[in-house]
C-alpha cells in the first residue's frame, strides 16, 4: 500500500481509484441500512451504559443523531487560542462530504487510519467502550474487529461526513460534535482514537485535557495528526512564487504542530508513558492544481483566520513552474510530503510501571566495570 499510493501520477494519469480497488476499502452502507443499524445499537448490549449515562448534556435532537453545543465552534476572530475558524472547516468538510466523487480523496485518510488501527492491535487488550474523535467516514474503525473494540462512538463536526460513515463490524453510535467541546463524562471510554482531526483544534492543549478525562484509568490513547513539515513543497513554492509577483507573501499552508512540542503537550495533559513516531507518505501528484483540488476535495483547505482569500493567475502559475522546477521528478509529476505524528499516551493508574524513587538503587555504576573483571581466585 506504501508503495501505490507514491505513485497516484503514472503513465500521464491519476490511479488514486485503482489503489482504492487494491486496499482494503468496504463501500459505504446506505441511508436505509445506516438507520437500520443506528438503531439496532440502541437496543442491543444491555450490560452497556445508555447513552444519557455517557454524554454529559442533554442536548439531544432525535433518537439518532445527536448534536452538541454547535454553537460554540469557534467563528470569531481574536483570542489567545484563536488560529483557525472552526465555522469555515465545518463548512469545508460538509462540501467535501457532499461530493459524489468524495470517495476518491480518501486515500490519506485511509492509510493513515489503517496504522492507528495496527497501534491499536499492538495492545493486546479488549476494549469495551471506544471513542473516534474527528472520525470522518470512519476511516479506523472499518479496520477494526469487534473482538479488539465492542462498542464504539463516532463523533465528527460535520454531520454530512457522519452520515457516510461506512460500515463496519462494530456497534457504532454517531455523535456530532466539536472536538474542542466533548460532550462526554469523566472517566468513560477505555480507548480515544483520532485521526487527521487534530490539527485544525485551536486550544491542543486543552483538547488533550478533555481526551485524559474522558478516559477511565489506565485507558490509552492513540492519535494521529498532521506534523509541521507536511506539504513543505507547496509552502515553499508559494513563498517564492508571491515574493516574485507581489512583493509579499501570506499563509496558504495551515500552520502545524511540531514533532519537539508533542510529547510536552501530552505529559501536560496528564498523560504517561508517551510514545511519539513520524511517518512520511510521499503522494505524486500530475500538478500543483491538482495536489490543491485533492486537498480541497479532503476537506483540508486553509481555514486559518489569516488566510489569503484568493491567489492571483499568474502567481499559481509562478508557483506551478517554481515546484515543478524544485521539486519535480523526471516522469513530469510533483511530489507532496505529509508528515504524520502518532501519539500514544496511557492515563494514570495505580497498576502501571513507574521509576523507582530516586536514591534507591543498591548497586553503583563505578561497580559495572568490576563485573566483567575476574576475581584474584580465578587468577591463582
Amino acid at each position: 500500500m506504501n508503495n501505490t499510493i507514491a505513485n497516484r501520477f503514472l503513465n500521464g494519469s491519476c490511479v488514486c481509484m485503482r489503489v482504492l480497488k487494491m486496499g482494503s476499502v468496504r463501500v459505504p452502507v446506505s441511508q436505509h441500512n445506516l438507520v437500520h443499524v443506528h438503531r439496532y445499537i440502541t437496543t442491543i448490549n444491555s450490560r452497556y451504559p445508555p447513552i444519557k449515562d455517557i454524554l454529559a448534556s442533554p442536548e439531544i435532537r432525535c433518537s439518532k443523531w445527536y448534536e452538541f453545543q454547535v454553537s460554540k465552534l469557534s467563528g470569531r476572530a481574536g483570542g489567545t487560542m484563536n488560529v483557525f475558524d472552526r465555522t469555515m472547516k465545518r463548512r469545508q468538510k460538509k462540501w467535501a462530504a457532499s461530493q459524489e466523487d468524495s470517495k476518491k480523496y480518501d486515500y490519506l485518510r485511509d492509510e493513515v487510519g489503517s496504522r492507528v488501527a495496527d497501534r491499536v492491535y499492538d495492545i493486546a487488550r479488549t476494549f469495551s467502550l471506544a471513542l473516534d474523535i474527528g472520525c470522518g467516514k470512519s476511516h479506523i474503525a472499518e479496520h477494526l474487529h469487534k473482538d479488539v473494540v465492542e462498542r464504539l462512538f463516532l463523533t465528527d463536526i460535520s454531520e454530512m461526513s457522519l452520515r457516510k460513515t461506512r460500515e463496519c463490524e462494530i456497534p457504532t453510535h454517531c455523535v456530532m460534535a466539536d472536538e474542542e467541546f466533548l460532550p462526554f463524562k469523566e472517566n468513560t471510554f477505555d480507548l480515544v482514537i483520532s485521526s487527521l482531526s487534530l490539527h485544525w483544534i485551536n486550544d491542543l492543549p486543552g483538547s488533550l485535557r478533555q481526551i485524559n478525562q474522558i478516559l477511565k484509568p489506565d485507558g490509552v490513547f492513540i492519535g494521529a495528526m498532521v506534523g509541521g513539515e507536511t506539504l513543505y513543497e507547496l509552502r515553499c513554492s508559494l513563498q517564492l512564487a508571491e515574493l516574485e509577483r507581489e512583493g509579499g507573501f501570506s499563509p496558504h499552508v495551515s500552520p502545524y504542530t511540531a514533532v519537539t512540542d508533542l510529547g510536552n503537550l501530552l505529559n501536560l495533559a496528564g498523560f504517561n508513558m508517551l510514545t511519539v513516531d513520524i511517518d512520511d507518505i510521499q503522494v505524486h501528484y500530475p500538478g500543483i492544481l491538482e495536489l490543491m483540488s485533492d486537498l480541497q476535495g479532503m476537506g483540508e483547505s486553509n481555514c486559518a483566520w489569516n488566510r489569503k482569500s484568493m491567489l492571483h493567475r499568474d502567481t499559481i502559475l509562478a508557483a506551478a513552474a517554481i515546484y515543478q522546477e524544485m521539486y519535480g521528478s523526471e516522469d513530469g509529476s510533483i511530489p507532496a510530503t505529509y508528515e504524520i505524528l502518532y501519539m500514544i499516551g496511557w492515563k494514570p493508574h495505580e497498576s502501571q510501571a513507574r521509576p523507582a524513587k530516586r536514591g534507591s538503587a543498591n548497586v553503583s555504576f563505578g561497580d559495572l566495570s568490576k563485573i566483567a573483571q575476574p576475581s584474584t581466585k580465578d587468577k591463582s
